[in-house]
């Protein structure tokens, strides 16, 4: 008899005692699951590199490697096919809907019960979108607000990294050192993202990503030019 694949589940948090509660909420939630743990972007990315047949992603918005909601923009652009709970201490129904937006099936409160993590997980499995209980996802978005989210929604999971190392203030040289491409890569992937936001420098990228991304996307530094 040919034996079931188990459902593969990936906890990125960067605080252990909180990846043990989800850890109790998957075992509740499915009985057999494998759960892997991972506390950075870079841990996340590297784990779902070496196995692409993970089933679902709960996702920390705030850990190593993660500004506002890049981490999310950054997962979703390089695996749109795998489903994402966001878990995070800030339930703001405006935090809340952001996520919805960029792409992410759930959002679990850090507040939440065991026994609502596991309904959470439940239904994304079974996709369908679970937000807490009492969030309204219909209420209208303002057109600027809804257009600049779709279009950092269309940004590459490289453009999503070179953003966010604007952000941080870096330099050509050393974005191209850090993901080990050359100057002139970075400059196309730059240029690339100012025509996708519609903006008309990397200080105005910077500002428009802090806006919609999340305020962590800080604009000290960023040059003026390309």
């Amino acid at each position: 008899m040919n034996r079931q694949p188990s459902t593969r589940i990936v906890i990125a948090d960067d605080h252990p005692l909180f990846r043990g509660a989800l850890r109790q909420a998957v075992s509740h939630a499915l009985a057999g699951a494998e759960v892997s743990e991972v506390g950075s972007l870079e841990a996340l990315t590297k784990a779902l590199a070496e196995d692409g047949d993970a089933d679902l992603v709960l996702l920390d918005l705030t850990m190593p490697g993660v500004q506002g909601f890049s981490g999310l923009m950054f997962l979703r652009a390089d695996h749109p096919e795998v489903p994402v709970i966001v878990v995070s201490a800030n339930d703001d129904p405006t935090v809340i809907r952001r996520c919805i937006e960029f792409g992410a099936l759930g959002f679990l409160p850090k507040t939440a019960e065991v026994e609502q993590m596991g309904e959470a997980i439940r239904a994304v499995l079974d996709g369908s979108v679970w937000t807490p209980p009492g969030v309204d996802l219909s209420a209208p978005v303002d057109v600027e607000t809804a257009d600049m989210v779709r279009r950092l929604s269309t940004l590459t999971p490289q453009q999503v990294r070179v953003l966010m190392m604007l952000s941080e203030g870096l330099l050509n040289k050393q974005i191209a050192y850090e993901l080990g491409v050359s100057e002139a890569t970075v400059k196309a992937h730059v240029s690339a993202i100012l025509t996708k936001l519609n903006v008309d420098s990397r200080t105005q990228a910077v500002i428009a990503a802090s806006k919609i991304a999340g305020t962590a996307w800080a604009t000290t530094g960023a040059s003026a030019t390309i």
